[in-house]
């Protein structure tokens, strides 16, 4: 084999160009610059333009990254610090290319530096893709606002400039009205092109310095600096209008969108970031309460600020008890009326101090939900439950789930997700749900109970008779298990009114096909008034309180009926 040098130098150069990589030599007293084969095609730069004199060089490297490599270069000459830079290099056709250039020095007798050996990569791809990434930690994919946590990044920083400067400031949540009822009769392309959209609307009615971030996957938050309340109030009606003039145009046709907003000023009202975005989603959920399509602006108080703080308290003592496994939950048995046998248990969800007592359901739950954490314990409670029920294949429960995340499409989601992870428990899961929260939005819990139930999940209706609700959306729900409110059942077999409205429940509940379940059953005069009006399954404290141990064991323990 030839082992000449100028074959190993060849080879050297091949090998390199191959690579992808370019190898030059910088004569430093004359300026002279001598390149490796294939250069021009690697670094996109045709023969006539690439550079033969280091100062021609400097005029195709981008001027912003002129400073930086100038100070490298002389580090290496003054001190031999390892060389290494990233510069941009214009190509022929106008572009750029990123360049990772690391090289080293040769010095004459005397010290001097005389010649630079440099080796340049191409690293466009790459620094594309790190770019990206760091754009994607900092702004949502889809609107290229900001995301979330940059959001309230910024909120802090807008707070900590209020108290420094004495200035005012506003923090506006908008929401996009039933964005789930698009992504089921559209598709997501559909959505995403309305979430897009309104994005931009927030964005146009916007001033210079105000911020935008999309907090979440149907809400934006804008920040307003310098702002009062009648700025506040201005910005969101002028949000408003733009939707309630113009339609959404999508591939689908225009769409029709509605918007609720939250509001709250700061720093008056808000502290921090936490504080803010909270206050403005209890705003927010009063406009939807009042029919949506609206703002609501946060008022402070003294007496809802002191409750707010106890609020905040039990709700970290809430989340420390989940972390520390001092979060469970109760059973209480639903039985056959006239047998008595166990068909399924209801799982309620309680809380043990740090002393290990129990602390009621009542003291926490409330103000978990208001704290908007009640999504968390829903999907903790589920877990919980599904664990039990891959263990003990014959056992059956009912999880009660809140309306926040009955309404949730993010929560609905996970919900899902984790009944698909636990095989053959799903025809044994019941999901509750009150019959209060079912109207309040009554679209989202029928796509909610569709969604579960063609998992194989059955759906049962709490608190029947609470809400009134019409026999029309009792059957569009297609729930397969009422529940009769136990104020109907109190006093049954004497109280002429209930009895009434009880038999009135038990036909509606069979014109849609349910299974009927008599709760807060408390005496055998009771459960045998529900009996003889032909409730089939009966729940309360005369068969059994609820408790913190599992009677899977018994005997007397059956299958869920098929409805």
């Amino acid at each position: 084999m030839d082992s000449s040098p100028t074959w190993n130098l060849d080879l050297l150069a091949r090998t390199i160009s191959a690579a992808g990589e370019v190898v030059y030599c910088w004569d430093i007293p004359s300026g002279q610059l001598e390149w490796s084969a294939g250069a021009t095609d690697i670094l996109g730069v045709a023969d006539t333009d690439m550079p033969c004199l280091a100062a021609e060089m400097q005029l195709r490297i981008a001027p912003d990254d002129l400073p930086a490599r100038a100070i490298a270069l002389s580090q290496l000459l003054k001190d031999g610090t390892a060389y290494a830079c990233e510069f941009k290099l214009r190509r022929s056709d106008g572009g750029f290319e990123w360049i990772d250039e690391r090289g080293n020095v040769e010095l004459d007798a005397e010290g001097t530096p005389v010649r630079f050996y440099g080796l340049m990569r191409v690293v466009t791809a790459w620094k594309t893709r790190e770019n990206e990434l760091e754009r994607l930690a900092y702004f949502d994919e889809l609107t290229g606002h900001l995301n979330r946590a940059c959001l309230r990044g910024a909120l802090d920083d807008v707070l900590t400039g209020c108290r420094e400067e004495d200035a005012s400031a506003a923090y506006l949540l908008v929401n996009i009205d039933r964005l789930s009822m698009l992504n089921d009769a559209y598709g997501f392309d559909i959505a995403d092109a309305v979430i897009t959209d309104i994005g931009k609307r927030v964005e146009d009615c916007s001033r210079f310095g105000d911020i935008v971030g999309r907090v979440g996957g149907n809400q934006f938050g804008l920040v307003l600096t310098d702002a009062t309340e009648l700025k506040l109030r201005k910005a969101a009606k002028e949000v408003l209008s733009s939707t309630r003039q113009r339609e959404v145009n999508t591939a689908a046709g225009p769409l029709a969108v509605t918007l609720s907003m939250g509001g709250v000023l700061l720093p008056n009202d808000a502290a921090s970031s936490r504080e803010a975005m909270g206050r403005a989603e209890e705003a927010l959920s009063i406009a939807k309460q009042q029919g949506r399509d609206r703002f609501v602006l946060h008022r402070a108080s003294l007496n809802r600020d002191s409750a707010r703080r106890k609020s905040l308290a039990t709700g970290d003592a809430v989340m420390r008890a989940m972390k520390d496994g001092r979060l469970t939950f109760a059973v209480q048995p639903i039985v056959e009326g006239l047998t008595g046998e166990t068909m399924l248990y209801e799982c309620l969800l309680r809380m043990l101090n740090e002393n290990g007592d129990l602390v009621p359901a009542g003291l926490f739950i409330p103000v978990i939900e208001k704290l908007g954490l009640i999504r968390r314990l829903d999907i903790f409670t589920l877990e919980l439950a599904l664990l039990e029920m891959e263990e003990i294949k014959d056992v059956n429960l009912a999880v009660n789930i809140s309306g926040m995340t009955a309404t949730d499409p993010a929560s609905l989601d996970q919900l899902l997700s984790l009944v698909h992870m636990h095989t053959g428990v799903a025809d044994r899961l019941i999901f509750e749900i009150t019959e209060t929260v079912a109207m309040m939005d009554f679209e989202e819990t029928a796509r909610f109970a569709e969604k579960l139930r063609d998992l194989g999940c059955r759906i049962a209706l709490d608190d029947f008779g609470a809400g009134y609700t019409s026999y029309r959306h009792l059957k569009s729900l297609a729930v397969d298990i009422v529940k009769i409110d136990g104020q109907f059942v109190k006093d049954l077999h004497k109280n002429k009114e209930n009895q009434l409205f009880v038999q009135t429940l038990l036909d509606l509940a069979e014109g849609f096909g349910a299974e009927v379940v008599g709760e807060c059953v408390e005496t055998h005069e009771e459960a045998q008034a529900l009996r003889d009006r032909g409730v089939k399954y009966l729940q309360g404290y005369h068969f059994g309180a609820p408790t913190l141990e599992r009677p899977w064991s018994a005997p007397s323990l059956h299958m869920v009926p098929t409805v």
